[in-house]
């Protein structure tokens, strides 16, 4: 069958990585220090050397110092609120209030995603990455109504994907202080299925490592190329190719 007309589009890099950056930076979560942090304490700013005849020889230190309430005691040595002091202030924290989000025109996000489709039938990118057998990009027919996982693994090493299915199930130990964040492991990308509807093969491919699946509309930029880089290797269902031509979708 005649591919549709947004396999044509130059492949961009650039644009690529460009609205992948803008998906991520949105998910990225604010942070920041509380605004009263190392602002808690009493104090209180020494006043001139010769104010008082009490203040006489107390020295000309511009630290506030903390103070005691009650009987009007003072910590002389204890310095507070100062970014220069021992449990003072930080200088210039992160604020919470902080927007990481980077914008991206539409049209420019629309057309990283076709640059995106047209560097998943490129077999020199493609083959960088993934071990795959035939003629890109892969198809498939009725792979949109399977629901069990042994199914779809069957169809996928069908069309040549035992090799790469192999390879997307082992994972390695996170090197890094982020194994002990949640992020323990480590797992390479696998392939990508498009449908044009969810019958149950997302269910399905749950189990299979490394293997997503998404509906034909719903693609972006990240889910094309992971890691801000085309040619991920995908495998069309028939309808979706035609319901990315019948429907001119990302134009």
């Amino acid at each position: 069958m005649t591919l549709p007309t947004q396999f044509d589009e130059r492949v961009r890099p650039d644009i690529v990585k460009r609205a992948v950056l803008s998906m991520q930076s949105k998910n990225r979560q604010p942070y920041g220090a509380d605004p009263e942090a190392g602002l808690k304490h009493v104090t209180r700013w020494k006043q001139r050397n010769n104010a008082f005849r009490t203040k006489k020889g107390k020295g000309i230190s511009r630290i506030p110092r903390k103070i005691l309430l009650g009987r009007g005691e003072q910590f002389y040595s204890v310095g507070a609120e100062s970014p220069n002091t021992r449990g003072g202030r930080t200088a210039h924290p992160p604020k919470a209030e902080k927007d990481f989000s980077e914008e991206i025109n539409n049209k420019e996000r629309r057309k990283a995603i076709r640059s995106a489709i047209s560097a998943t039938a490129d077999e020199s990118l493609v083959s960088e990455k993934h071990n795959y057998e035939g003629e890109l990009p892969l198809k498939a027919s009725g792979i949109s109504d399977i629901e069990k996982t042994s199914e779809l693994k069957s169809v996928l090493e069908d069309l040549g994907l035992e090799d790469e299915l192999e390879r997307v199930s082992k994972k390695k130990v996170r090197a890094g202080r982020g194994a002990n964040r949640g992020r323990k492991y480590r797992r390479k990308t696998g392939p990508l299925v498009v449908v044009a509807e969810d019958n149950g093969v997302k269910q399905a491919a749950a189990n299979l490592p490394g293997v997503d699946v998404s509906v034909v509309d719903q693609l972006n930029a990240e889910k094309l190329a992971p890691g801000a880089e085309p040619g991920r290797l995908v495998v069309w269902s028939e309808k979706s190719l035609e319901r990315l031509e019948d429907e001119e979708l990302f134009h």
